[in-house]
């Protein structure tokens, strides 16, 4: 298993952003969470396989991603052995 918590920075609160991430790392079968920040941003942390964290990824940097999306910041790694059962948002 992987995990990665990733900062996203850009207009991505007030636009269904968390909603959109939850609902694509879903369909990818990953768990975590999409979490507001205090400073605009959102803070986004995602556990299972590698490939499936790379296409959430590829979506969160892409014209897919709700709001407009400035920077995709990855930092590594997170426990993964604390995995949420599910996807949440915060």
């Amino acid at each position: 298993m992987a995990a990665i918590r990733v900062r996203v920075t850009g207009r991505v609160q007030g636009v269904g952003f968390r909603y959109g991430t939850a609902d694509r790392a879903r369909a990818l079968g990953l768990t975590g969470s999409a979490v507001n920040l205090s400073d605009g941003s959102v803070d986004v942390e995602a556990y299972g396989d590698e490939p499936a964290i790379q296409r959430l990824l590829e979506w969160l940097r892409g014209p897919g991603a709700p709001g407009r999306v400035r920077q995709v910041e990855v930092s590594r790694p997170v426990d993964d052995s604390v995995a949420p059962p599910t996807f949440s948002i915060g």
